[in-house]
C-alpha cells in the first residue's frame, strides 16, 4: 500500500550530488566486476552479476529516484562508453530494468534502521530486476529474434534455462551481494552518509511517496514492453546506436583499469566538491522542514 507520510524536498543540487555520487560509485563497482572470474560447478555458474548493494543502499538512504538512475547511467558510462562500446538499443532494456528495480526496492523501505524491511527491499529489487531479464529474454526467442542460452546438463527449453539462470542469479549474486550487504549498511551508515552531502537524515519520512502502488505497478509494466520492444528490435537490423572501437580487445583489462581510475576520480571530485558546498550551504532554518544539515 502507498504510504501517506509527508515527503522530503531536496534541492536541485542536492539531487544533483545524489546523481552523481550513485553514478561514480556503481560505475566502479562494476568494472570491478569484469576482472572477478567466473566458476562453473556442473550445469551452476557462479559469477558476480553486480555488485546491487551500492545503488540499493544509496537509494534507501536518498532519493531512489535520483539513485537509481545515476547507478543505470553509470554502468552505460563507465561499463560501455569508457571501454569504447555500445550496445545501442540493448542498453536501454538493462537501463530501464535495473533503474526501475532500485527504484521500487528503494521506495519500500520507510525506517532505514529496520534490517528486516531494509532485508526484504533489497532482494525484492533483484528479484524484479531479473525476473523483468527473463521474462524479456524469454520473450526474445519466442517471437524468433534471438536464441537461448543453453546451459550443460538441463533440457533446451528457454523456460528452463532462463529459469534456472533467474534462480542462480537471485540466490548467489541477490544474497550475498545485495541481501546481507544492503541489510548491513544501511542501518550502519544511517546518520554518518547524509552530512557528507549536506542533507539532513530522512528518518521515517520520505523522499517520494513510498510504498508499492497501482501506479508504479502500471509504470513498470509500461518500462517492461519498451524494454522488451528495444531489447527485440537490438537483435534486428534496426538496432541504431550500436558500436565497438575495440579499444578493449586491443588493450584487455589494461581498459578496464582506465574506466576504474575515471570513475574514481569521478567520484573523489565530486565528494570534495559537495563537502565545499555543504560547508558552505545554507543551515536549517527548522529541523523538520529543512533538507540541510
Amino acid at each position: 500500500m502507498a504510504s501517506h507520510s509527508r515527503a522530503i524536498t531536496l534541492t536541485s543540487s542536492q539531487k544533483m550530488m545524489i546523481f552523481v555520487l550513485s553514478m561514480s560509485l556503481y560505475g566502479l563497482s562494476n568494472m570491478f566486476t569484469e576482472l572477478i572470474p567466473e566458476f562453473r560447478i556442473g550445469p551452476v555458474e557462479l559469477s558476480v552479476e553486480y555488485f546491487a548493494f551500492i545503488p540499493l543502499t544509496l537509494c534507501m538512504l536518498f532519493s531512489p529516484l535520483h539513485a537509481a538512475v545515476g547507478a543505470a547511467l553509470g554502468e552505460v558510462i563507465f561499463g560501455e562508453l569508457m571501454l569504447g562500446q555500445f550496445g545501442g538499443l540493448g542498453e536501454l532494456e538493462k537501463f530501464l530494468t535495473f533503474s526501475f528495480a532500485m527504484y521500487v526496492a528503494g521506495r519500500m523501505v520507510r525506517d532505514p534502521l529496520n534490517r528486516v524491511q531494509v532485508g526484504v527491499a533489497a532482494i525484492a529489487g533483484v528479484i524484479i530486476h531479473q525476473a523483468c531479464s527473463s521474462l524479456i529474454d524469454i520473450g526474445k526467442v519466442w517471437v524468433g529474434v534471438d536464441d537461448f542460452d543453453t546451459i550443460p546438463g538441463l533440457a533446451e527449453s528457454g523456460v528452463v534455462v532462463e529459469g534456472f539462470s533467474f534462480l542462480n542469479d537471485v540466490l548467489f549474486s541477490g544474497i550475498l551481494f545485495a541481501l546481507l550487504p544492503t541489510a548491513y549498511l544501511v542501518p550502519r551508515l544511517y546518520g554518518k552518509i547524509e552530512p557528507l552531502l549536506g542533507i539532513r537524515p530522512r528518518g521515517k519520512a520520505a523522499y517520494e511517496a513510498g510504498g508499492v502502488s497501482a501506479k508504479l505497478v502500471a509504470t513498470g509494466v509500461l518500462l517492461a514492453v519498451v524494454s522488451f520492444g528495444a531489447a527485440a528490435l537490438s537483435k534486428t537490423d534496426w538496432n541504431f546506436g550500436e558500436w565497438d572501437s575495440g579499444f578493449e580487445d586491443r588493450f584487455g583489462t589494461g581498459a578496464i583499469w582506465i574506466s576504474i581510475a575515471a570513475a574514481a576520480l569521478v567520484a573523489l571530485v565530486a565528494l570534495a566538491f559537495f563537502r565545499m558546498r555543504k560547508n558552505r550551504g545554507p543551515q536549517a532554518e527548522a529541523p523538520g522542514d529543512s533538507p540541510y544539515v
